[in-house]
């Protein structure tokens, strides 16, 4: 028992020593994290500051633009990785030589001009021109009109200057927009900047100086993205795995010697000396203590889901479909109506919506089936009623998509929701827009308990989950973010969460106060011990000198 109450406080104190730095910037960095904005654009961003669409006869179809394509499209794909051609050869093989289709297809305006943001059933993303069907490459001169017309959809009516700074290929504040790539960075206003993709127009990220300041002192810190910087990217995620792991293993065992050294003096039991229900006298020692012992379970908790976060020998599924997934998901045949349909805004629409600004036109389909949407500056989906095209998608044609990727799993359940489930729900800087409602929830009857959320209206595969998932849903995110019940809305959230990033930052400050305490102890050098002898003997003993 001696021997594990010293194994206890030896992990304890050497841990806690090693790892006291990196638990107070984490504090410090999450506190960050919690009023930083996004450092990707949502689609409520994109369309409010999108422009106006109003599109004019003569625009070409989206089938044309795709056949005129084709050769611009072959030279201006990139060169796939080894690994990236193994794993295209290898879905062939197996889903046999299907051709290059369409994913996805929207009909914008980008620096005035008409064009078809297209994505194929290989992920890869092209701007296409509704005027001669060429593929079209955002300029500098065209990136510093799209940032002026961004600015002018703004209701402040000021005038903003941009000007263009750089092209950069994987600018570290954009996280999975490869796709996209490269970017021109260009500056707007004092101290604005915003990254347009080169390859659509897509506008990715807007920030002022404040916000790219707490992206730095918040994410960079806080995901250990200074690795990235140095060319250590791979080792980012074993790095947080083995300092969450180690964060864990000081927490736990802070918490059972805490409660193993508290006396609260129930029942007349004995406390310390002058009644303390703790050991300690020194102002950082008790701080330790008492940070350590009533903050100490949701630090825990933030130590273990950060841990778990960082998927362990692979213990959790991925959620999200691959490519061939999703190609299974959409079918591989493009419907008719998808093909041919020539863009004119039908008068009757701005009529029946009170003259809305519409920004976006966009095709989707699954299948055989497509809808065509229109939409609109503050985020409406108004569907279009064209020959070949549905209102939205039927509940058939959406379970047919599900079964095309379950594959021998049979649909147990099929429920429309109206309303947020516990694994499917909006973050505080989304709306309804990035999570809309209603959806269709598909059950399989699998072993993995498979569930997928669809949004009907434009079908989207808007989630999926498995038992995995949803376990890892609890350990991570609701441990994490503690985004479930009451607690998640605001002001109830921030205070919640102050409260306890309050007692982390306490607990991490106090110990690296200790911790430097500890070290100097351990190894400052040790003052030589004076030896005194009783009066008149050393007159009697001549003194040894040491050998």
């Amino acid at each position: 028992m001696k021997s594990l109450n010293w194994l206890l406080y030896q992990v304890h104190r050497w841990v806690g020593v090693v790892l006291g730095l990196f638990m107070f910037f984490w504090f410090f960095t999450g506190l960050v994290i919690m009023y930083s904005t996004p450092t990707t654009q949502n689609r409520s961003q994109q369309l409010a500051h999108a422009e106006t669409l109003a599109p004019e006869v003569g625009w070409l179809s989206l089938g044309e633009a795709w056949d005129r394509s084709v050769e611009q499209r072959k030279a201006a794909e990139p060169k796939p990785k080894a690994a990236a051609r193994a794993e295209t050869q290898s879905s062939k093989g197996k889903d046999g030589d299907a051709a290059v289709s369409i994913a996805d297809a929207r009909l914008v305006r980008s620096a005035g001009e008409p064009v078809w943001l297209v994505e194929d059933s290989r992920g890869q993303r092209f701007a296409l021109s509704a005027l001669d069907g060429s593929v079209r490459k955002t300029t500098p001169d065209q990136a510093l009109k799209i940032a002026e017309n961004w600015f002018n959809a703004d209701s402040s009516g000021g005038v903003i200057k941009a000007g263009f700074l750089e092209t950069v290929e994987k600018p570290i504040i954009l996280r999975n927009q490869d796709a996209l790539s490269p970017f021109h960075r260009i500056a707007v206003g004092d101290g604005g900047e915003m990254l347009i993709s080169s390859r659509t127009g897509e506008v990715l990220h807007v920030s002022s100086r404040l916000d790219r300041a707490f992206y730095w002192a918040g994410n960079w810190l806080h995901l250990l993205k200074p690795l990235e910087s140095i060319g250590l990217g791979k080792i980012r995620n074993d790095a947080q795995l083995w300092l969450g792991l180690s964060a864990t293993l000081a927490t736990l065992t802070g918490l059972i010697i805490g409660w193993l050294r508290w006396r609260p003096g129930f029942g007349g039991k004995p406390t310390y000396s002058q009644g303390r229900t703790q050991p300690y006298r020194e102002f950082w020692f008790k701080w330790h203590f008492w940070s350590g012992l009533i903050g100490g379970i949701v630090v825990l908790s933030w130590a273990l889901s950060g841990f778990l976060d960082t998927n362990p020998g692979k213990i959790f599924s991925t959620a999200n479909p691959n490519r061939q997934e999703m190609n299974r998901y959409l079918g591989s045949q493009l419907p008719e109506a998808m093909r041919l349909w020539q863009p004119v805004l039908p008068v009757l629409l701005a009529l029946a919506v009170d003259d809305a600004d519409i920004v976006e036109l966009g095709w989707r389909q699954l299948g055989g089936d497509a809808v065509l949407l229109a939409h609109t500056r503050d985020g409406q989906r108004l569907p279009q009623t064209l020959p070949g095209a549905l209102p939205q998608f039927n509940p058939a044609s959406l379970v047919a998509a599900v079964q095309r990727v379950a594959g021998n799993a049979e649909v147990e359940t099929q429920t429309v929701l109206n309303e947020y489930d516990s694994y499917y729900y909006p973050r505080h800087h989304q709306s309804v827009v990035e999570k809309p409602l209603p959806v269709l929830l598909v059950q399989l009857a699998d072993e993995a308990g498979t569930r997928f959320y669809l949004d009907p209206q434009d079908g989207r595969l808007l989630s999926r989950v498995d038992r995995s998932g949803r376990v890892l849903r609890w350990l991570y995110s609701g441990l994490h973010h503690w985004d479930f019940g009451w607690i998640y809305h605001r002001p109830i959230w921030d205070v919640w969460m102050l409260i306890w990033v309050s007692f982390g930052l306490v607990l991490g400050g106090s110990s690296l106060v200790v911790g430097w305490r500890l070290l100097k102890k351990t190894f400052a050098p040790k003052k030589r011990a004076i030896r005194r002898t009783p009066r008149g003997v050393g007159k009697l003993e001549p003194e040894i000198p040491p050998h």
